[in-house]
């Protein structure tokens, strides 16, 4: 390895046990409520939309990158809360309204786990599971609570809450990417999703710093979404963990009643943390493909 790909490596276990450290508190120091189907406290809720300001009472935002939650020294897994896993891969189908899809109901954990990547179907990349298990979609309140929708970013708890939800670990195969991210696929009905877009939306437009698990988090910025799916936000911001400032990017993005959300911490690339498109594009190809597959969504 050489000197360069020894400091990243260095830098990812940095950002990795940052991760751990903030993940334990949130999980210790919270009312111990969940995101998902479980139910419990959250807080309501930026990016490019698909959907008419005759729709959304509004015109349309912008946003972009992610943060991890739940990655580990060596496996930066995002965590998953027994209702997901992986596999497979296809082409980003056309922006629209997805309204077809949102009348048809959530995709169930079981197509959430055939429709989440798995290592061979991205170049350059290993996608293992998390350790983690039962954080996914965990929150604990944020000061001020209008940050509540980002703060909840970190384990991917949304509200509403997801029907069933799916989490990987991202690891490059690049020895001098320091990265560790996280993606995660959440399912809705109707318009949950949409909503979720909404709120984050509207939280990137009025937070630019909050507590969260009892570490803070500052520089709340909106980021350029990306073109894809059916609408899309994304956000960056700074955190502050056991001394240590970790820039963080989300990239967020609505594909009919599914979330494809990723989140990347990085302590060394210059322009801060990045979500790279190339990841997001592969998910909602494969994600579109397993929609696409003859059963219904509940299948």
């Amino acid at each position: 390895m050489t000197t360069a790909g020894a400091g990243a490596g260095i830098a990812r276990s940095l950002v990795a046990v940052a991760a751990v450290a903030a993940l334990a508190c949130t999980a210790a120091c919270g009312p111990g409520g969940s995101g998902g189907p479980d139910g419990s406290d959250r807080n309501d809720r930026g990016g490019k939309s698909s959907r008419s300001t005759a729709e959304t009472g509004r015109a349309d935002g912008g946003g972009r990158s992610g943060t991890p939650a739940g990655g580990t020294p060596g496996n930066p897994g995002g965590p998953e809360e027994g209702r997901g896993s992986q596999e497979g891969r296809a082409t980003p189908g056309p922006r629209g309204t997805g309204k077809e899809r949102r009348t048809a109901g959530a995709l169930t954990e079981a197509r959430l786990r055939k429709a989440v990547l798995v290592t061979g179907d991205v170049e350059g990349y290993e996608f293992e599971e998390s350790g983690g298990a039962g954080l996914l979609g965990r929150t604990s309140p944020a000061t001020p609570s209008k940050c509540g929708p980002i703060a909840d970013m970190f384990l991917f708890a949304t509200t509403p809450a997801f029907e069933a939800g799916v989490s990987r670990g991202v690891g490059a195969k690049d020895e001098l990417d320091a990265s560790v991210t996280t993606l995660a696929l959440l399912s809705y009905d109707s318009d949950g999703a949409d909503e979720v877009i909404d709120g984050l939306r509207s939280a990137t437009r009025s937070c630019t710093s909050y507590r969260h698990g009892g570490y803070d988090y500052g520089e709340v910025k909106a980021a350029d979404a990306p073109d894809l799916g059916d609408e899309s936000v994304a956000f960056r911001l700074v955190a502050s963990i056991e001394g240590a400032q970790v820039p963080t990017a989300y990239t967020v993005v609505r594909d009919g009643t599914t979330l494809v959300a990723f989140s990347s911490m990085n302590m060394l690339r210059a322009g801060g943390a990045e979500v790279p498109v190339e990841l997001v594009e592969a998910q909602l190809t494969k994600l579109a493909g397993v929609a696409r597959r003859g059963e219904g969504p509940r299948g």
